[in-house]
């Protein structure tokens, strides 16, 4: 059968010996790896998860057909493992190449998931989701949800089809695509987590902030007020600071100071400057300003320029006692200036742990697109 002179025994035996040592030695590496990559996972070590998973698919590829759920499972984990390490939509330029390939990797789960559990399965979720948040186009991410949230609905998971909507919303809701039905998946979100979720539920506080958010974009106060109320109490309740807490206190800032509720405003200022991470000793914070009017006779003539100005921010983060401290193109910005900074707010200065007066310095440049 063969061609040219057989191998002796010997060299046959060692040849088979030395290919069972290679598997023997591959899969070695391959559960080294993974056990790495399960440590790595329970220490919460980003970038030891990311550079584990990463190997472990690596060999992986040697264990597992192309198409098995297995290597989908890995796939998933070091896509899963970049996802986290690149910042969210809108992508940089430097975080595109690691993007994309965790693209390709949530594809490659997902195509492989199709053959095993069929293509309106629930585990498609995972990857689909996966596909959605890292497509750098946000038509293919629409495409990925739109999907997703059909597979969600045709089951009796309520939480599901919540989380699903809620993603859709929170990746579209920044893109060209942001329509009426983009904006019906943060309000459907809300509704059930408002229905099956306790009131203090994370999930179900941050929805209600994103449709307080929405309400008070659209300038409707009525609605967002109490939805804004609801984020500030339960943050406050739970002793835990958040990034939604401190934007919900201050679009109640800007809600009230559009209704003339000085005293209300006033508040939610003082709340911001006690907002932990925030030290003790820190610097005051603008968080509502409004834009001055442009003189109408200087805009006809084309005529630019700027006003500096200072103030004190006192301990409830009203401006007092404004002074010009230099200015060019005319006194029209200057009472321009004057007539619009009394309305700023701030959160006030901090100093071991009390609210003081504090000077601040500002420019404005009032310019004129050609």
């Amino acid at each position: 059968m063969s061609h040219g002179k057989m191998l002796p025994i010997a060299c046959l035996l060692a040849l088979t010996l030395g290919t069972s040592l290679s598997v023997h030695a591959s899969e070695n590496s391959f559960a080294k790896a993974y056990s790495d990559y399960q440590a790595a996972v329970e220490k919460g070590d980003a970038a030891k998860i990311e550079a584990s998973a990463k190997i472990a698919y690596q060999l992986g590829e040697a264990q597992y057909a192309k198409d098995s759920v297995d290597l989908a499972n890995l796939a998933l984990n070091w896509a899963s493992a970049i996802e986290k390490q690149v910042a969210p939509y809108p992508f940089t330029e430097k975080n595109l190449p690691k993007t994309a390939k965790a693209n390709e990797l949530y594809q490659l789960a997902l195509a492989n998931y199709k053959v095993h559990y069929g293509k309106q399965a629930l585990e498609l979720i995972d990857p689909l989701l996966g596909a959605a948040q890292t497509a750098v186009e946000a038509k293919d991410a629409k495409e990925d949800f739109l999907t997703a949230i059909a597979i969600a609905e045709k089951s009796d998971k309520k939480k599901l089809i919540a989380d699903v909507k809620i993603a859709a919303f929170n990746r579209l809701s920044n893109t060209e695509l942001y329509t009426k039905s983009v904006r019906r998946y943060a309000f459907d979100a809300y509704d059930i987590y408002k229905e099956i979720l306790p009131e203090n539920a994370i999930d179900r506080v941050k929805a209600t902030f994103t449709v307080g958010a929405v309400e008070f974009v659209e300038k409707h106060d009525s609605k967002a007020e109490p939805l804004l109320l609801e984020v500030v109490k339960q943050f406050d309740a739970l002793n835990f600071s958040h990034p939604y807490a401190l934007s919900a206190h201050a679009y109640l800032v800007e809600l009230y100071e559009r209704q003339g509720k000085r005293d209300e405003s006033t508040a939610h200022c003082i709340a911001i400057g006690k907002m932990r991470p925030w030290a003790d000793a820190q610097e005051q914070q603008p968080i509502f300003r409004t834009v001055p009017d442009y003189p109408m006779s200087y805009a006809q003539r084309g005529k630019s320029g700027w006003v500096q100005l200072k103030f004190t921010v006192d301990e409830h983060g009203f401006v007092k006692n404004p002074e010009i401290l230099a200015s060019k193109g005319g006194a029209l910005f200057e009472k321009e200036t004057l007539k619009m900074i009394d309305k700023w707010r701030y959160a006030p200065k901090f100093e071991n742990g009390k609210a003081v007066e504090a000077q601040t310095t500002v420019q404005l440049d009032y310019t004129i697109s050609r």
